[in-house]
């Protein structure tokens, strides 16, 4: 069947197809939301069960959430996974959060826009640890995040306090919860424990 389905494609789409899907399995996350993700999100969505069915061979799941414009790829074997450290598995839950909050003030059209302040805000507020996230493990794992595309930079500097960051949509399928009190009892679970370089959390 995927086969039959794949040599309908033209060259230019089986080329398209192989670029994207090696994509899917290097970051995980695509968003129609992100410029240079759009072409692609509507390439999988136009030939959506070819995808599924390639995947699939290889135990992969594959998500659209049509709604949000987001795809991600899933592993059935739970492998290929990335260990987080502790500071960027806090990191990831507070960008849900402020994701959860700013949506409540948004339509599905608009963008989600932070401040850097607001993450420093959040992570004392919520009295996770004795001390704040420095600025080169901040600036680390918001590199990491966007590599993602679960953010991005708007500005030059990922770490001063007004500097602001786009947060997508993948966010919902990277922290995957039904309820948002899900993510305050995740952090609250990491609230004055654990040590700077433990690997907490898996996504």
């Amino acid at each position: 069947m995927f086969e039959a389905k794949f040599n309908d494609l033209n060259t230019t789409q089986k080329n398209e197809f192989s670029r994207i899907a090696n994509k899917l399995l290097s970051i995980s996350f695509l968003t129609k939301k992100k410029e240079d993700n759009k072409k692609d999100y509507y390439f999988i969505q136009n030939h959506k069960e070819l995808f599924i069915n390639y995947f699939a061979y290889i135990n992969w799941e594959l998500e659209i959430d049509e709604e949000f414009g987001v795809v991600h790829l899933n592993n059935k074997d739970n492998i290929n996974r990335l260990n987080f450290k502790l500071n960027e598995s806090i990191i990831l839950l507070i960008l849900r959060l402020l994701f959860h909050e700013k949506m409540q003030e948004l339509s599905l059209a608009n963008n989600v826009f932070i401040k850097i302040d607001e993450i420093h805000e959040r992570y004392k507020a919520l009295k996770i640890r004795d001390k704040m996230i420095d600025k080169t493990t901040l600036r680390n794992t918001l590199r990491l995040f966007k590599r993602y595309n679960l953010i991005d930079p708007i500005d030059g500097d990922y770490v001063l306090g007004d500097s602001r960051l786009i947060i997508y949509p993948t966010i919902l399928l990277a922290v995957k919860v039904d309820e948002i009190n899900k993510v305050y009892e995740k952090i609250d679970t990491f609230r004055k424990g654990g040590e700077e370089d433990e690997e907490t959390y898996e996504d």
